[in-house]
């Protein structure tokens, strides 16, 4: 017999302000009682229900239970900057350039483009949520053009588009004199990624799937060919369960030590009003990376994706126990004010409605855990900071192990290589987050 007991469950600080500025949704309900299932998904984010939509394609008469912790939206998956990007991303490089093989991952990136946008068209999800719009990353130092210079030199080997935006287009997109330029590419979707999670959870629940919110597993058994699935008032029975929770898969006793728990923070405007907008300047929709991956990620947004309103992120925690506090959520605030100021003084001083933390995972070499864990036993999780994208990928990967498949998604998840042991946890802790101010410290202007 097999038992896990689940160590911790997640605990974000701050509110997920993507979903906080969307009108209110009707509650799923809490499980309740003993119930079976054909497949039991716990977590219910982008890598979550994408696994739920796979498996409504796989085995369409299977029962699907999808269990969350929280509410829909209100996890990593409402706190994350909504860009869904197709091309190498690699948050650990100077330039996003990654080291293996680029055209494989942006083949994969883009059929899990495919996918969320096929699910847009199936759920009569707004589209307002889904735009694909591209993204610009902005650079406003000599040192930040040129990882711009040499992440293009990088595309175009792989033949991949890319266009320069001069100071003045920068400024006529933004409306800030603080860029020096930019670097166009075509084919990142700009997420409202509340609004699309909540789509996807409504259109799946129309379709059968069953969703819990406020259900967090705190144990899992197997015995013979069933695993129990429990809860703090139900449980489940079931052959086969994945396991979409990112990071906390340390929580459920996997990979323990090899995980890199880092959190970032984001604040949100008040909606900004008609005379507002009128000193901003610049369009109302833009998604702006920070040309250094170390720098600020800026949007702002429109009507239609929850009020005019600009969001910037910064900052990082490296955090082996899995939470941060206030406390961090207020420092990296105060920079992030400094930031916006500087980015837009003609708004300067504007006091951000919302601030929040969201929880990332990385691995040493940006390798996810997409595989069988234990007979029935699956894994979606560890996004290295693209959840979004690869969340979307290792839940339709998840989904097809599972129900077993093969598919271009699941060679070559099963065929990376396991997380290296990270060091001691004061020393992660420690070293980690001194290299992490160094780093933010050398991309400050960015």
């Amino acid at each position: 017999m097999t038992q896990i007991k689940v160590s911790q469950l997640p605990d974000l600080a701050g509110p997920a302000a993507w979903n906080t500025i969307l009108a209110d949704t009707a509650a799923y309900p809490a499980l309740a009682g003993n119930t079976t299932a054909d497949f039991v998904v716990v977590g219910a984010g982008f890598a979550g229900l994408s696994a739920a939509r796979r498996l409504q394609q796989l085995q369409p008469t299977a029962r699907v239970v999808v269990l969350d912790a929280g509410r829909i939206a209100t996890g990593s998956a409402g706190r994350n900057s909504g860009f869904m990007i197709d091309l190498p991303h690699e948050l650990t490089s100077e330039d996003y350039a990654g080291a293996g093989d680029d055209r494989t991952l942006i083949a994969l990136n883009r059929q899990a483009i495919g996918f969320a946008e096929a699910a847009v068209t199936d759920y009569q999800i707004d589209s307002n949520f889904f735009d694909p719009a591209g993204k610009v990353n902005g650079a406003a130092s000599a040192r930040a053009e040129a990882h711009n210079d040499s992440y293009a030199a990088h595309l175009a080997t792989l033949g991949e588009a890319s266009e320069r935006l001069d100071s003045q287009s920068m400024r006529d997109l933004t409306g800030s004199n603080h860029y020096r330029s930019g670097l166009y590419t075509p084919g990142t979707v700009m997420l409202q990624p509340a609004g699309y999670i909540r789509g996807l959870a409504k259109g799946l629940t129309r379709n059968g799937v069953t969703i819990h919110e406020g259900s967090a597993v705190t144990a899992l058994s197997r015995q013979g060919t069933a695993w129990r699935v429990q809860t703090p008032n139900g449980q489940i029975s079931t052959a086969r369960v994945i396991l979409t929770v990112n990071g906390h898969l340390e929580s459920f006793g996997f990979e323990a030590g090899r995980l890199m728990q880092v959190f970032l923070y984001a604040v949100m405007t008040p909606e900004l009003d008609a005379d507002t907008q009128r000193r901003l300047g610049g369009r109302s929709r833009w998604g702006i990376t920070p040309s250094d991956p170390m720098g600020t990620t800026v949007r702002r947004i429109d009507a239609g994706q929850g009020g005019n309103r600009i969001i910037t992120r910064t900052c990082a925690t490296l955090a082996p126990d899995r939470t941060v506090g206030q406390g961090h959520v207020a420092r990296a605030a105060r920079v992030m004010q400094r930031k916006f100021d500087a980015r837009f003084p003609q708004l300067a001083g504007m006091q951000m409605e919302h601030a929040w933390a969201g929880h990332l995972c990385l691995t040493r070499e940006g390798v996810s855990v997409m595989r069988q864990l234990d007979d029935g036993l699956f894994a979606g999780c560890v996004q290295n900071g693209l959840g979004t994208t690869r969340g979307t990928l290792t839940g339709i990967g998840a989904a097809e192990l599972a129900c077993g498949e093969t598919s271009a998604i699941t060679q070559h998840f099963t065929g990376e290589f396991r997380p290296r042991r990270l060091p001691p946890a004061p020393l992660q802790r420690l070293g980690g987050n001194a290299f992490l101010r160094l780093k933010e410290w050398q991309a400050r202007a960015e």
